[in-house]
């Protein structure tokens, strides 16, 4: 189950903000899909956590948004998550018409997730 957090500049419309929302669950599902955690495209309640954070007034940042994925290590996501993460920017950029100033960062930890019925 990935975890998203996307930070953004105060610039950004909340009509962008939407629709990242709204394709981020799918697009994020692509980009870890593993034989270990297989998508089957059925999305359920869970599945995909995303926050949305404005920038503070302390941060700095160049970009108007940066997206945080954290998803669980397996060995087949180590093995491309280079090629996974520039697909998901791909993709996002394709789906939401977002400018070039935002990033997109993939982080595997070693982790666990339980989450009741």
């Amino acid at each position: 189950m990935p975890l998203v957090e996307v930070t953004y500049a105060p610039t950004v419309p909340e009509p962008h903000l939407r629709e990242l929302g709204s394709v981020l669950p799918h697009l994020v599902s692509l980009a870890v899909e593993c034989p270990e955690e297989p998508y089957d495209g059925d999305l359920q309640p869970g599945d995909v956590e995303i926050r949305f954070r404005p920038l503070s007034p302390l941060d700095r940042s160049g970009l108007a948004v940066v997206i945080e994925v954290k998803s669980k290590w397996t060995t087949s996501r180590e093995a491309n998550r280079q090629e996974r993460v520039d697909a998901l920017h791909a993709g996002i950029h394709a789906a939401t018409g977002l400018a070039a100033d935002f990033g997109v960062y993939l982080s595997l930890p070693t982790a666990a997730w339980s989450q009741g019925d």
